[in-house]
């Protein structure tokens, strides 16, 4: 929830030299980037109109700040009274209520920020931008994909265009730039990364929205694909199911060879591999069935086998169902291991919390799912792909089942009423980088005896 935000009286810059940090972890911190800036948010936690309330002036220090206030009414700053257009000098650290008294109002911390890093030595890569070029449609690559065994890598839209095309007419696939096999595609993360950094280097290499929009809907590769390759059979009859089985061909599928629920795989299908068991199968995206992870984009077999009413055999990895199926179908008995950042200090309150309210775990998650579908919560932080189209129905891993559900106790901590929270965990005061802290993972004691479920309010703002 946005509560506030300061305007710039004079010039400004991209730094955030100060911030006012808000005590309510439900609230946003207000970012000053400008040498005078007026603070215009809400003053009473009860309140979402936003007021005009004090003016903050950069001192030559560049440690504290003069602070006038341009509201009708007093202002406590460090508990001394700031009357309207009166002036006093802030330092890191002070406590500002932009009202008279403590009840009822916001308070805020005012926070200055550490000068940007300087790297004394830095390793300096030069690429140059015609070597990160899609040899399909000659621009830097677009959510770049590598092939093999050749390792070219094209914009993802575009292999994906060369693959359909190749599929219909042909038996194998064929590499676009040195015309070799191709028997694997997959996303190529690292040079997307390099993609990035291209066209923010020179953003007149970057294409159109149009252009985007398009590469991305042509999209296909969205997971590693497993592409059979073999020329086709000079006999002048087909194959029968019995000639294959004579063969003595090792098929890496059920329905390579076999006809299953009216489909059967081609010498050119393409495959892929589920990510929980290493088995295979065919890439159907027509087919409607989810065959990979909306969380992380890893393919699972699961969904589809049993949608073909395959089971385990002993020839072939069918993964049990319960790996991979939609979130409302989901039930939960324990609270995941990476919840609250793996704190177990914090998942032992949330723990007591759920207990002290009488409910269950699953109560709480499935009560939290209907907030989640019904886009009651802010999903900036789900640590998920896709985050904006997942719901109830979309099937996720188990793996991101736990992300979520992570997801969730957070927003669950950090609503309860203060009645259901143990005393001693209210008594805790709140640690600077929150739930970003990396000192909760190695320091027993900094994780039991400070609270993380807290937004951050030092070093980097997530």
């Amino acid at each position: 929830m946005e509560v506030g935000e300061s305007s710039a009286v004079n010039s400004s810059s991209d730094i955030i030299w100060a911030k006012l940090v808000p005590s309510d972890s439900r609230s946003s911190d207000i970012e000053i980037r400008s040498n005078e800036a007026l603070i215009c948010s809400a003053i009473t936690s009860s309140s979402l109109e936003r007021q005009e309330w004090c003016k903050l002036t950069r001192n030559s220090d560049q440690r504290s700040a003069t602070m006038q206030n341009t509201s009708s009414n007093a202002i406590l700053v460090d508990e001394a009274v700031v009357h309207s257009q009166d002036d006093i000098i802030i330092n890191c650290g002070s406590e500002i209520i932009p009202g008279p008294e403590k009840e009822g109002y916001l308070s805020y911390r005012f926070k200055v920020m550490p000068p940007p890093k300087s790297c004394a030595r830095q390793l300096k890569v030069c690429i140059d931008a015609d070597h990160a070029k899609c040899s399909i449609c000659l621009n830097i690559w677009h959510d770049v994909v590598t092939v093999a065994p050749c390792l070219h890598n094209f914009c993802n839209g575009c292999f994906s265009e060369w693959l359909r095309r190749s599929v219909e007419k042909h038996s194998t696939v064929l590499c676009p730039h040195c015309r070799a096999v191709v028997q694997f595609v997959g996303r190529n993360h690292f040079l997307h990364s390099i993609e990035e950094d291209i066209l923010q280097a020179d953003s007149s290499l970057k294409r159109s929205d149009e252009e985007i929009a398009l590469l991305d809907s042509c999209a296909s590769v969205r997971s590693n694909l497993v592409i059979q390759s073999g020329k086709k059979s000079n006999r002048k009859r087909a194959h029968s199911t019995l000639d294959v089985e004579n063969d003595g061909v090792e098929f890496p599928c059920p329905q390579c060879g076999t006809e299953i629920s009216g489909f059967r795989c081609s010498q050119n299908t393409v495959h892929l591999q589920c990510q929980s068991c290493g088995g295979m199968m065919p890439s159907r995206t027509e087919f409607g069935v989810p065959q990979h992870c909306l969380g992380c984009d890893r393919a699972f077999c699961s969904a589809y086998w049993h949608s073909q009413g395959v089971t385990r055999s002993n020839s072939h990895s069918v993964c049990s169902h319960e790996n991979f199926k939609p979130i409302s179908r989901r039930n939960i008995l324990q609270i995941p291991f990476v919840a609250h950042e793996k704190n177990r200090h914090e998942q032992d309150i949330t723990e007591r919390c759920i207990r002290q309210m009488g409910k269950t775990l699953q109560d709480v998650i499935s009560d939290w799912i209907g907030k989640f579908n019904n886009r009651e919560i802010d999903r900036t932080r789900l640590p998920l792909n896709h985050a904006e189209m997942i719901n109830a129905g979309t099937h996720v891993c188990n793996d991101c089942y736990d992300k979520l559900v992570s997801f969730l106790l957070y927003w669950f901590r950090i609503s309860i009423p203060k009645d259901f929270v143990p005393l001693e965990a209210l008594r805790r005061e709140d640690c600077w980088y929150g739930h970003a802290c990396r000192t909760q993972h190695h320091n027993e004691e900094h994780a039991r005896k400070r609270n993380h479920v807290c937004r951050p309010t030092r070093g980097r703002d997530t």
